[in-house]
């Protein structure tokens, strides 16, 4: 339970007031969240921020829209322009540095949508200022960051949405209730299918250039190693390299995995034992991430799980009476009734949200926790970051998932939880 924020003596907005939030990282889905929140009623974006002033994700813009600082200072000021006509906006701030943002006293939320590796810096910098956070998933790049972040949620009483939006998808609710209801009878395995990593560089130039203009490119990098600016490794393809991200594996766990544990009733909990098997890996120097994988993992119970590209992409849960498959463009089970939303699943119903962000901004005013809390994104990739290790060191680990430690494996333990930051960054 999260105490409430009258306990910590934080100043939090008042049933009715209006949200100020401030977003970071203004890509691809940090413009799509920003666009989802400026259309929210009670929500003010007073300020945004990235480290890259005016870019476009493809090397050739074409008909694309621009992203970045200023073109998203732009769409936020176009939606107020009739408040600003009234006097009732007085614009928009634009940063660089996500930390002049975070310190203001006239923002009660902060948004994060910036690359993996910039996840904990920026969401803990709110928290520690007394934001409420809503950061796209996987909600860390690395598993030291996932703890920080969930212990400084609870220390400070702090709402936290993680962005795996598959929670406030009404199939997926249901897939998760069949589950939970006993409706499979005892679940066996769980088929987790993630997308397949890539052999080769997914864009043009794949040379290193010098970075171009109105990026701050060793900002961009930050607590990460600075490595030579290629653009068919930065946007959008920054996360094939795991000094940004954790490929293919670690940019869908935080979707479909978390499914398989809501529907496992594991949310705070995790396996007993993970192993990686079968993996390749780029016939690329840009990339590092794995191609091919299937991390397994056995959990209390005797119930085994296989996250891997080798499974239809969704979440198929496998029992003794039945079965049920769940992604993002199909629902399917043993018995079709169990799919109707009218139907009677049982006594347990998973919580409802059905939109994501109007979730996140409830919470705010109710300080209750979201339907996708930090502590939940953290446990729900934590079979990721454990089959990475398990990969590297090359054989199978135990696991106490109620005390985080690698059981019996000194090495493994330490490479789990190492937070090798470049110099000056810190987590603490």
């Amino acid at each position: 339970m999260i105490a409430p924020s009258s306990i910590l003596g934080q100043s939090r907005p008042s049933p009715g007031n209006r949200v100020t939030l401030g977003a970071i990282g203004m890509g691809s889905k940090g413009i799509a969240n920003l666009r989802n929140f400026l259309y929210e009623p009670n929500v003010q974006v007073v300020a945004v921020c990235d480290v890259h002033e005016t870019h476009h994700r493809d090397l050739n813009p074409g008909n694309r829209p621009s992203m970045g600082r200023e073109p998203a200072k732009r769409i936020v000021e176009e939606r107020y322009a009739k408040d600003a006509a009234k006097g009732a906006f007085k614009g928009c701030d634009a940063y660089a540095d996500f930390r002049e943002l975070c310190t203001r006293d006239d923002i009660d939320a902060i948004m994060v949508a910036t690359p993996d590796h910039w996840h904990a810096l920026c969401a803990l910098e709110g928290i520690r200022n007394g934001k409420d956070v809503y950061c796209e998933k996987p909600v860390t790049h690395l598993f030291g960051e996932g703890q920080a972040i969930y212990r400084e949620v609870e220390k400070r009483g702090a709402i936290f949405q993680v962005g795996s939006q598959q929670r406030s998808q009404t199939r997926f609710r249901i897939g998760a209730e069949i589950a939970l209801n006993g409706l499979l009878g005892k679940i066996t395995s769980v088929e987790v299918g993630l997308p397949t990593g890539h052999l080769h560089p997914r864009a043009e130039p794949s040379t290193p250039t010098a970075p171009p203009d109105g990026l701050d490119y060793d900002f961009w990098c930050g607590p990460s190693e600075k490595l030579p600016y290629i653009f068919a490794r930065h946007h959008r393809n920054w996360r094939f390299h795991d000094a940004f991200g954790g490929g293919q594996i670690m940019d869908w766990i935080g979707h479909h995995n978390d499914i398989a544990h809501w529907g496992l009733d594991m949310d705070y909990s995790g396996p007993e034992r993970v192993e990686a098997i079968g993996w390749t890996f780029p016939e690329t120097d840009i990339y590092n991430t794995a191609v091919d994988y299937e991390i397994r993992c056995q959990y209390k119970g005797g119930i085994t799980t296989s996250i891997s590209n080798k499974h239809p992409i969704g979440i198929k849960w496998i029992g003794t009476d039945g079965w049920m498959s769940v992604s993002r463009n199909s629902m399917d089970a043993s018995n079709r009734d169990w799919i109707r939303e009218s139907f009677n699943r049982g006594k347990i119903m998973a919580a409802v949200s059905n939109n994501h962000i109007r979730n996140f901004l409830d919470c705010i005013q109710s300080r209750k926790p979201c339907i996708a809390p930090a502590e939940v994104g953290h446990r729900s990739i934590t079979p990721g970051h454990l089959g990475i290790v398990s990969q590297a060191v090359g054989r199978p680990l135990n696991w106490d998932p109620k005390s985080e430690s690698v059981i019996g494996d000194q090495e493994a333990d330490q490479l789990l939880k190492a937070v090798p930051y470049r110099k000056p960054w810190k987590l603490g």
